[in-house]
């Protein structure tokens, strides 16, 4: 094995470009090789963060790399990834993990008949300030979980941002933005008993915005929103009996936060990151793989699934379907 962990990068945008470049910010992790549908994108890529570059996902899956970032739309998930497993490679799927339950199910399916790993790309789960606050609920210093609460806005109007607006391409607030605070939520409570929620949808005929309300069998609730129509604080707080945390604005990003228990102590915990975050989950994938691990317990093969039939109940409630489901 090499010394270095191989990633394959699958798709060429955004996400795939911040995702390498912040591989630069760790040792032991490099950008192996890059597969794009048209060559001139993968070249391009390949010029700016290295690696082969390949005019197709097929020669890209069957290259020589330890696994496969898939960093391509929503719809796209699913293939890629039955694609890569088919080929051997193990898989870090971009959140959403799928567009709906179904999907989910037949990549995890593939990955345990292939006994390969694979993990959803929800990156926040893999930041500092989320290990602190998971090891925070270990120790009981929330007391019992009373209420969570977290928002997710940006400002991301047509024709900038088509692919969002676009229901052959999944878009929506809800699987862009809202898979933030509904991750949170359910890694803190797991899957809510009760859902309700209310939405705007867009003349394209997809959410514009969410609000949703989380109740569970413990008496706790969760109160969400998600928006592509404003800009929101992005901020969350977990209220316990015994304390309660308040993660500042981005939430989801590396973040300083505090612990504020009932006696008035308040325990800061400061932001002190560099980079953007996206090489914590690579770094834990790279862990995982060499140590023969099929999924992450950061996020398991159960907490994507239970996710995205979470998203479908959602888009159930308030009638937004996608043209390919």
């Amino acid at each position: 094995m090499s010394e270095n962990f191989r990633w394959g990068i699958l798709g060429t945008g955004g996400i795939a470009r911040a995702f390498a470049k912040d591989l630069t910010f760790t040792s032991g992790q490099q950008v192996s090789a890059v597969g794009s549908r048209l060559l001139d994108k993968a070249v391009d890529f390949s010029k700016e963060h290295g690696g082969s570059a390949y005019g197709s996902y097929e020669e890209l899956v069957a290259s020589d790399v330890d696994a496969i970032y898939i960093a391509t739309p929503h719809p796209m998930h699913e293939p890629n990834t039955l694609l890569a497993l088919n080929a051997g490679k193990a898989v870090l799927c971009e959140k959403p993990f799928a567009v709906n339950a179904a999907q989910s199910a037949r990549m995890i399916a593939l990955a345990k008949q292939k006994e390969l790993l694979l993990v959803e790309a929800m990156w926040s789960r893999f930041l500092p300030h989320y290990r602190v606050i998971r090891q925070l609920l270990v120790d009981g210093e929330l007391g019992e979980i009373i209420s969570i609460s977290a928002d997710h806005g940006q400002f991301l109007p047509l024709p900038k941002h088509y692919r969002l607006h676009a229901p052959e391409l999944a878009g929506g607030a809800l699987l862009d933005l809202g898979v933030y605070p509904i991750s949170l939520a359910h890694f803190i409570l797991g899957k809510p008993s009760e859902i309700q929620v209310t939405a705007e949808l867009t003349d394209t005929g997809v959410d514009g915005h969410c609000s949703i309300f989380f109740d569970y069998p413990s008496g706790a609730v969760a109160n969400l929103s998600c928006t592509m129509l404003v800009k929101t604080p992005c901020v969350a707080e977990i209220i316990g009996s015994k304390a309660r945390i308040e993660i500042d604005s981005t939430f989801y990003n590396p973040a300083s936060m505090r612990l504020i228990k009932t006696n008035g102590e308040v325990i800061e915990y400061p932001r002190n990151y560099e980079g953007h975050g996206l090489r914590e989950q690579a770094i834990e994938f790279a862990r995982l793989y060499r140590a023969g691990a099929k999924e992450s317990d950061l996020i398991t093969h159960q907490d994507s699934k239970e996710i995205m039939e979470i998203m479908d109940q959602i888009r159930n409630e308030i009638g937004v379907k996608y043209p390919f489901e």
